[in-house]
């Protein structure tokens, strides 16, 4: 009987924190993070005041679950599309492409791209980042390029390439154009290369 009750508890303090981080969501890509107060948040999430600093110290924290999110869901995208079957470059190209397409989710790029560096600068957003695109695009060339010294920095210059691509897409550049140019980026990098 206790274990039910403890398992109904963590249920609803799951269900409290997931509204939570999906208001703040909602609220931080329609307002922008500055303009966004807690107690819109809380409105939003239909919860008290006191559950929301139940489960975050503040609006820094909450936009800090709210980019995991989104971080995680970006992995998942691009693992998604580059099953252990692929060989080396042609997962790097199906990474590469579902990296643009997982960033086109309407308010990720904002997150992702503009309030989060904004708010947390980019050494830490770099950490959140190398949990899923940036660290997946760094195992893409090492599988391709082999694990040598230059591995890193390759993919750290990549990455600011395909984000430079996310907000021009983002912005209402031409998508199809930016794709073609990431992957005649990333076929001169890896010419001659791998399989």
């Amino acid at each position: 009987m206790q274990s039910r009750k403890h398992r109904s508890n963590d249920e609803r303090s799951a269900a409290t924190r997931h509204a939570l981080v999906s208001a703040s969501r909602a609220l931080f890509v329609e307002k922008g993070y500055a303009q966004t107060s807690t107690p819109e948040v809380v409105a939003a999430a239909e919860v008290t005041r006191g559950a929301l600093y139940h489960h975050f110290a503040d609006k820094q924290a909450l936009l800090r679950a709210v980019l995991e999110r989104e971080f995680a869901e970006l992995r998942q995208a691009i693992d998604a599309s580059t099953p252990a079957s692929l060989p080396p470059r042609e997962a790097l190209i199906a990474g590469s492409l579902a990296y643009l397409d997982a960033m086109a989710v309407p308010g990720r790029t904002r997150l992702l791209l503009v309030d989060g560096p904004a708010v947390f600068g980019h050494a830490e957003m770099m950490a959140l980042d190398e949990a899923s695109a940036a660290g997946s695009l760094r195992e893409g060339l090492a599988a391709l390029l082999g694990d040598g010294p230059l591995i890193a920095a390759l993919a750290s210059l990549l990455s600011a390439a395909f984000d430079r691509a996310a907000l021009a897409i983002s912005a209402g550049g031409d998508a199809k154009a930016y794709r073609a140019a990431m992957l005649a980026l990333i076929e001169r990098v890896t010419v001659g290369v791998g399989p």
